[in-house]
């Protein structure tokens, strides 16, 4: 299929418009610098309102396999997909409900810029700090890799330019205006790319019912061709313990993801907090669960067999769009799902920057008393932003297969190594660094080991047994090393 120019056009507007944003934020910010950039850079000040926080964070959350993997599931296995997908609602709620308000407060009292910040100062462990920072670089690149890999594979099949066309457009404007316009920037373009998929979600929803006949159509053809679908067990295709698997990755552990931990970070005040959880619970909730009942909708387009487009479920949703829609909306359309990785992006690799500046160079610098001017940081941490970034786009021009599954490979491997040590450092006063180390690494271990031999404890995802070890190590360590300094637990505990 040759490009199609009305496909690209609105795609390319849109990189454009988010390009001019983050520049315009990062002058903008410039002018009333108080001096501290890294403050302004990797938190945006701690200046964020209650919708910019709700948003940043729903788009963080969902990510491109939303829009495409989740979906092609939803086609293949039916409402199953979606009675599962209704724990995404309690993502943010959790997130910003558990840690949100002892975060900020945390993090405030200590001057904290990043999550490993107030790792480092809970536990007193430059070994974990590191050891943190080595982690989030590393699933955070596997989870980056999907997602340019998702965007511009949903970009050639919609506009019909290639594959790494898409790379180019999108791609490399996500690294540049992320380098420029740093956690602000991020944060802004993030809630812009939150709204673009809600809308990119409306205008697919009525094609697609348009293009299937409308909803009771649709519904007598699945009936008729398909009647497994409309079981919420799917005729053995959804079993319980992937309901169980799921609900756990996207779901309740996801209170241990860093790229949403951060965000508790950043916020204003408290009523900025209870807004945000208020109005990205609602949104994470229909954007999640409206696009894998879009996905079962899609069969009321896709009749016929689809074993010559590939069988990755990943091409579903391109297909889906172009049988829909007409080529200027499709493109318009795609904005939707290009947004969620790009707002994904941009999130993961501002992190994996503080984790490499921050936490790692500056803070070795300090402990030898050597001063790194304020010129120099933004130098060094805008530089580390755009190569890195750089550095993933071009792994990603031999793509992997099945974004759905690297991403929950990922999704699995943080919330191993950082759920316990959030939580448990949060909450109960005996954790410390020995549990903490043993955790992060014994369950991050395990889980790695689990998923490449395929080993599972009744059929459920590799996450259960790596969440259960870290467990068992946290506790365990805790009880045999020292326990941490009565004047650091003050900080987090009031007697």
């Amino acid at each position: 299929m040759s490009g199609n120019i009305w496909g690209l056009l609105p795609v390319f507007l849109f990189m454009m418009a988010m390009l001019a944003v983050s520049i315009y934020l990062r002058n903008a910010a410039s002018k009333k610098s108080s001096g501290n950039f890294l403050n302004e850079y990797f938190t945006g000040s701690r200046s964020l309102g209650g919708f910019v926080l709700a948003m940043t964070t729903v788009a963080t959350y969902s990510s491109v396999s939303s829009f495409v993997g989740g979906p092609g599931q939803a086609w293949d296995i039916g409402f199953g997909w979606i009675y599962m997908s209704v724990i995404q609602v309690t993502a943010l709620f959790l997130v910003l409900g558990i840690l949100g308000k002892k975060m900020a407060i945390v993090s405030r009292k200590i001057n904290a810029v990043t999550v490993i910040d107030v790792i480092r100062h809970r536990y007193q462990s430059d070994a974990l700090a590191n050891l943190s920072a080595v982690i989030i670089v590393l699933f955070f690149s596997a989870t980056m890799v999907a997602q340019f890999v998702g965007g511009a594979k949903l970009f050639e099949a919609v506009t019909g330019y290639s594959y790494v066309v898409g790379l180019v457009v999108f791609g490399l404007v996500v690294v540049i205006y992320t380098a420029v316009g740093g956690f602000r920037g991020v944060a802004v373009t993030d809630a812009l790319c939150a709204i673009a998929m809600l809308v990119g979600m409306f205008i697919l929803l009525v094609g697609i019912l348009k293009a299937g006949g409308g909803y009771v159509s649709i519904m007598e053809q699945i009936t008729v061709r398909r009647p497994e679908l409309l079981e919420p067990f799917s005729g053995g295709n959804m079993p319980m313990t992937l309901y169980i698997s799921q609900w756990m990755l996207v779901g309740i552990f996801t209170v241990g993801l860093p790229q949403s931990v951060v965000r508790c970070i950043t916020y204003k005040d408290t009523k900025s907090l209870h807004r945000a959880i208020i109005i990205g619970t609602i949104v994470i909730g229909a954007m999640n669960v409206g696009m894998n009942f879009i996905g079962v909708l899609s069969q009321g387009v896709l009749t016929e067999d689809l074993s010559a487009y590939g069988n990755s479920v990943d091409n579903i949703m391109p297909l889906a769009i172009v049988r829909s829609l007409s080529p200027l909306v499709a493109g318009i359309t795609i904005i939707g799902p290009i947004a969620a990785s790009i707002s994904t992006i941009s999130s993961l690799l501002l992190t994996a920057t503080s984790s490499i500046i921050k936490d790692i160079y500056m803070y070795e610098k300090e402990k030898r008393q050597q001063k790194i001017s304020e010129r120099k940081t933004s130098m060094l941490s805008q530089l580390c932003t755009l190569v890195l970034g750089l550095i993933i786009f071009f792994i990603s021009i031999n793509p992997p297969d099945v974004i759905w599954k690297i991403n929950m490979f990922a999704f699995g491997g943080l919330e191993t190594a950082f759920f316990w040590v959030f939580v448990l450092g949060m909450f109960w006063k005996k954790a410390n660094k020995t549990g903490a180390i043993w955790a992060m690494a014994g369950g991050t271990i395990v889980y790695c080991v689990t998923m490449l031999f395929g080993i599972e404890i009744m059929e459920i995802h590799q996450i259960l047994i790596g969440i259960v070890v870290s467990l068992l190590c946290m506790v365990i360590g805790s009880h045999v090393g020292k326990n941490v300094d009565k004047e650091i637990l003050g900080t987090y505990f009031c007697e």
